[in-house]
């Protein structure tokens, strides 16, 4: 592990080096890569050079407590050799963690897709629900929200609506809450008042950039239409809508949230480069089963991930038999401690394999 460090920091001081070169800046694909390197190292140089420090006064505080005979200073010295020890602990246990294999994806904004599952209007009243929890979270974080599809039904509810989330590492975040998400309770329209259980499906994709996935023109059937359904004013007066048909996938994609059909189009394209390349990921995680089980939230979608019980006031995660008596604040976006713990519950598998492995 530690040789691996000190070519780290290594490879951060010529990017330094580099970055004070003059005219450095005038190649921006050059300095926007060493850029992005540098912001990728800095947080595990920062720990390493930490770690340095705290072994060398370690050394210190040993050679100073054999020749020290004052018992306050050699007191005091103790205490910074306890502290600077314990500290190390912690760092080696944060580098570890740092230096695990990255999701090349994790820096890439979002697309969910939220579709009602069992349970008829309920569900797709649920699914508005959660829409609308995870538009709270974005905001929360100062991300953009741009809505591509959504298909309502006449009491507020969403048979499936897809959203994109634009912010940094939207996916290393977003990309936990993908599987069924169940809830039980007593739906309005239940007059004996009966618990109900419905679900819906969250898919989590990365967005794709056209350099990640190529498509063909000839693979691709374009058709205009008018906007159907509710809209504002024009939506149903021209020819914006947009569908798209990508022959060998047999996707379809319908955007229509727009006036303009460019921006209705570039919207269908954006969504089916994110489907192609989602088709391209499960393959490669097919390949690989076993890292694909030991990983929290990028498994199985089918896998029933959370259940959100409103009359106990609970939401349980599954994954990680995490329980929160907090699910009014869970459903206005307050999502945070439960990612956090599926986090914390991935990185705790990939150490172990990883140790497993050595």
């Amino acid at each position: 592990m530690f040789d691996r460090l000190e070519d780290l920091l290594h490879r951060f001081e010529e990017i330094m080096n580099e970055l004070s070169e003059p005219g450095v800046a005038n190649d921006q694909k050059r300095f926007a890569s060493l850029m992005k390197e540098q912001s990728d190292l800095t947080p595990i140089v920062e720990a390493y050079k930490e770690y340095k420090e705290c072994k060398q006064t370690v050394e210190d505080s040993l050679d100073l407590l054999e020749s020290e005979s004052d018992d306050d200073m050699r007191e005091m010295l103790k205490e910074e050799l306890a502290g600077a020890k314990k500290r190390i602990e912690e760092l080696e246990d944060k580098m570890k963690i740092l230096l695990l294999p990255k999701d090349p994806n994790d820096d890439k904004n979002v697309i969910v897709e939220i579709r009602a599952g069992a349970g008829g209007d309920e569900a797709a009243l649920f699914a508005a629900e959660i829409y609308r929890m995870y538009i709270h979270y974005a905001e929360g974080r100062r991300w953009r929200v741009e809505t591509m599809e959504m298909e309502e039904i006449g009491i507020g509810g969403m048979k499936s609506v897809t959203f994109m989330i634009t912010g940094q590492g939207a996916y290393s975040v977003m990309k936990y809450e993908s599987g069924v998400h169940r809830v039980q309770r007593v739906p309005e329209t239940e007059s004996g008042g009966r618990i109900h259980t419905s679900t819906i499906s969250v898919a989590v994709l990365p967005e794709a950039e056209e350099v990640d996935v190529v498509i063909d023109e000839k693979d691709i059937r374009i058709d205009v239409m008018r906007a159907s359904g509710c809209g504002g004013q024009c939506v149903n007066t021209t020819d914006s809508a947009v569908r798209l048909t990508h022959m060998p996938t047999g996707i379809v994609i319908y955007s229509q949230t727009e006036k303009s059909q460019i921006q209705n189009k570039a919207k269908a394209f954006a969504l089916l480069r994110a489907k192609l390349y989602d088709i391209e990921q499960q393959k490669a995680h097919d390949a690989e089963a076993d890292l694909r089980r030991s990983q929290v939230g990028t498994g199985d979608r089918s896998e029933k991930i959370r259940t959100y019980n409103f009359p106990q006031g609970r939401v349980t995660d599954h994954r990680i038999n995490l329980t929160l008596y907090k699910l009014d604040k869970v459903m206005d976006g307050d999502i945070q401690e439960i990612i956090d713990a599926c986090i914390a519950a991935d990185q705790a598998a990939k150490l172990l394999k990883m140790n497993n492995a050595s």
